[in-house]
This record gives C-alpha cells, sequence and structure tokens, in this order.
C-alpha cells in the first residue's frame, strides 16, 4: 500500500491551488471592471455589479483589492502594465535603432487597441477625472506622465540638444494625450491611424530641426 498523504502534503497542495488561482481571479475582476465601466460608467459600477459580472462574490474584490477605488487602480496598473509590455517588444522588434524608430514605436503602443477599445478608453477617461480627487491615482497619473515623457526626451536627445529634447517630448506626449482625448469623445469608432500619422508628421517636424541647424551652420 502506497503512504499516506500527510496534512502538510495536503496543505501544501491547497496553498499551490490557491496561488495557481490568485492571477485567475485577479485578471476576472478586472476584465469585468472593464466590461462593467463600458456598460454603465464608474459612477454605476458597483462592487456588486462587478462580482456578478464575474461570477465571483463582493468578498473576493474586498480581500483582492479592498474598495471600488482599489480596483479602479489594479485595473489601470494592468492597462499602464499592458502599454509598457507592448512598447518594450515593439521597440525591441524595430529593424533599425534611430530615434526616428523607437519615437514611432512609442507612438504606435499608444493607439494600439488594447488602449483604444471601448471598455479601455472609458476606464481611461474615469481614472483620469477620479485622479483629480484620489491621491493613489494622481500618483499613478504622474508615474505615467513621467514615464512617457521621459522615453520621449530620451529618442529626442539622440537628435536635439536638450532644451529642443524636452520641448519636443512635451509637445509629442500632448499630442498623444490630445489626440486620444478627442478620439475617445468623438462619439464614433477611434480612428488610430489617422491619429498615428499626426503624430509621426510632429514627430518628423521636430527632427528636421536638427537638419535645419545643420544646413544653417554651414551657411554661416
Amino acid at each position: 500500500m502506497g503512504k499516506p498523504f500527510s496534512a502538510n502534503v495536503l496543505r501544501g497542495s491547497a496553498l499551490r491551488k490557491k496561488n495557481e488561482m490568485l492571477p485567475l481571479r485577479r485578471k476576472q475582476l478586472i476584465q469585468a471592471t472593464l466590461e462593467v465601466i463600458d456598460r454603465v460608467g464608474l459612477a454605476d459600477a458597483t462592487i456588486a455589479l462587478i462580482a456578478r459580472q464575474a461570477g465571483l462574490s463582493t468578498g473576493i474584490i474586498s480581500h483582492y483589492f479592498g474598495d471600488k477605488s482599489g480596483l479602479l487602480e489594479g485595473t489601470m496598473r494592468q492597462i499602464l502594465r499592458d502599454l509598457r509590455e507592448d512598447t518594450l517588444r515593439r521597440r525591441g522588434e524595430l529593424a533599425e535603432d534611430t530615434a526616428a524608430a523607437h519615437l514611432r514605436a512609442i507612438v504606435d503602443a499608444n493607439f494600439n487597441d488594447s488602449q483604444v477599445s471601448g471598455p479601455v478608453m472609458k476606464t481611461w477617461l474615469a481614472f483620469w477625472s477620479s485622479s483629480m480627487h484620489q491621491e493613489s491615482l494622481r500618483r499613478l497619473q504622474h508615474v505615467n506622465d513621467q514615464r512617457l515623457r521621459s522615453n520621449l526626451c530620451c529618442q529626442f536627445l539622440r537628435e536635439l540638444p536638450l532644451p529642443q529634447a524636452r520641448q519636443a517630448a512635451r509637445g509629442l506626449a500632448a499630442m498623444i494625450d490630445g489626440l486620444w482625448l478627442r478620439g475617445s469623445l468623438s462619439g464614433t469608432a477611434f480612428d488610430a491611424d489617422a491619429a498615428r500619422q499626426l503624430a509621426y508628421e510632429y514627430l518628423d517636424y521636430q527632427l528636421a530641426k536638427k537638419c535645419d541647424a545643420a544646413a544653417n551652420a554651414a551657411v554661416a
């Protein structure tokens, strides 16, 4: 006869199953949050409604996220994680290591389907609005803004002096946010191709300043 399972083995097995379920449940709750906000808006997206959408108890939400604010923060962290991973993947797959190519990859990631779908766009808008009143969300928004500007500035700096690189990064970041915001409020399907093209034109214009400066120096 085989040896009977000890209590420690059984407890260990139960713990492993619980740990395996944790990311799955978090994913379920985040997906449910996106779907409920898309359907009824943040104000009416109650914990009970989100739990019902996920097929889980309200106690599970309290356990993983605390309250609705914590759930919104967790959902936004996942959206930002998806954006960061997509940006890194696109930049890692570039055929050429130029500032223009990296900048375009950053633009492309910000207008990727994962960032411009209806549920994600509505959640972004809810997050921006809530971040004006909640410190934890405001900090998250600040970190995201700083990361975008830093990544853009790092690439512009390869071609432009520091003051111009900073200015170009601020401008492109504002254009990305502005195009995204106008598109999300248009009431029609978001035209990601048109948004990308406008952003490309702006970054090309900024990078062309290096050529203009070099031409002026040669003439002088």
